[in-house]
């Protein structure tokens, strides 16, 4: 192994469905970096959702607790901008999650297709990561074709943002019944 690929950021993506330990999983990785005390921003979570009823501001809340120790950078719509906003000194970001993103992106900014530039903007910021980046998303493609335009329009999006996340990244996992499967 080169020194080059030693001192490379990589970029990690973990996909899978809705509660299958996607987000466990990607704090369990970045359980594995420094956590010094003496550094807050060592380890950033940057958070997508936005609580826009009781059950999820429950949830909000509930990961909220899974992620003491972080430094959070909270951004439901301008994600290469929060990525750009992530301290030097950072070892590792966790991105949760992309398709909370996304459907932000359709409902703020109207996203509807894939060259939408905060799209471009975020896919460009992946590529040359600042730190250790871990992305979480949805793997929303598996089940049946929505009966609907916009729900086919997400699918789409999500299946589009997923696929060029993943030839970005190092590592590609898919975790289903908690239990991660590594893809690349």
């Amino acid at each position: 192994m080169s020194v080059d690929t030693l001192n490379t950021k990589k970029v990690t993506l973990i996909t899978g469905g809705a509660r299958s330990g996607k987000s466990q999983f990607a704090l369990d990785l970045a359980d594995g970096y420094l956590n010094n005390p003496c550094n807050i921003n060592a380890r950033m979570f940057i958070a997508t959702a936005q609580a826009f009823d009781d059950e999820m501001a429950d949830r909000i809340r509930r990961h909220q607790e899974e992620r003491k120790g972080f430094a959070v950078i909270e951004e439901p719509v301008d994600l290469a901008g929060a990525i750009a906003r992530v301290p030097e000194e950072t070892q590792i970001t966790v991105i949760d999650c992309l398709t909370v993103w996304l459907g932000n992106l359709m409902h703020y900014e109207k996203a509807d297709r894939e060259d939408n530039p905060l799209i471009c903007a975020f896919l460009d910021a992946i590529s040359k990561p600042v730190c250790d980046i871990v992305i979480v998303t949805n793997e929303v493609g598996l089940g049946l074709v929505p009966h609907d335009a916009m729900s086919r329009l997400f699918r789409d999006l999500a299946g589009y943002v997923n696929r060029k996340a993943a030839e970005a990244a190092y590592d590609v996992y898919l975790v289903s019944c908690g239990i991660p499967l590594k893809l690349k």
